[in-house]
């Protein structure tokens, strides 16, 4: 597997940002920083969101992606869109309800005739143990309000983040 890595690039206010390889937690925090920005930049007007040589995503970076479109529905009134050529990946993102969400587009028809000069986001994969497990339940959180099967698969994992995460507050007291 490759490793994981984010690029970017921005066009008259349209951001395209492509996933390569395993997209885990440890990029989560980069992208976080790197949304932020792009939803504060005054001329951002879309966002497509490449996956085709996305080889695993995690469900955290899942959730930061379903936070990304609603985000942009409710500042913008946009539907970003998720290009997503492989069927593995594919599979994952309707199971878990992002084409409520998104617009997923599966052939590479037309967008492959694009040439764009990606950027590398600089990822720091280095996070407190605190603020992954909030990264995690913030993320499942998100999931979880996509789709009742969502719901009943991460309620446990959410209720086990929240017990920590009351259990490291009462620990600092």
């Amino acid at each position: 597997m490759i490793p994981g890595k984010i690029l970017f690039a921005e066009n008259d206010g349209t951001y395209v940002l492509k996933l390569v390889g395993e997209v885990r937690l440890t990029l989560c925090s980069s992208l976080e920083a790197f949304l932020e920005k792009m939803f504060n930049e005054p001329d951002f007007s879309s966002v497509i969101i490449d996956l085709t040589e996305t080889d695993t995503i995690d469900s955290t970076s899942l959730g930061l992606l379903a936070k990304l479109s609603i985000q942009a529905k409710k500042n913008l009134g946009l539907v970003p869109v998720i290009i997503s050529t492989q069927d593995d990946v594919t599979r994952i993102l309707l199971s878990m309800g992002f084409d409520k969400v998104f617009v997923i587009v599966r052939e590479l028809e037309g967008f492959d005739k694009l040439k764009l000069n990606m950027h590398d986001i600089t990822c720091d994969g280095n996070m407190e143990q605190s603020t992954q497990a909030r990264k995690v339940l913030d993320a499942h959180k998100v999931l979880m309000s996509l789709n009742e099967e969502n719901r009943e698969a991460f309620s446990e994992l959410v209720k086990q983040l929240e017990q920590i995460q009351a259990n490291s507050k009462d620990d600092e007291k």
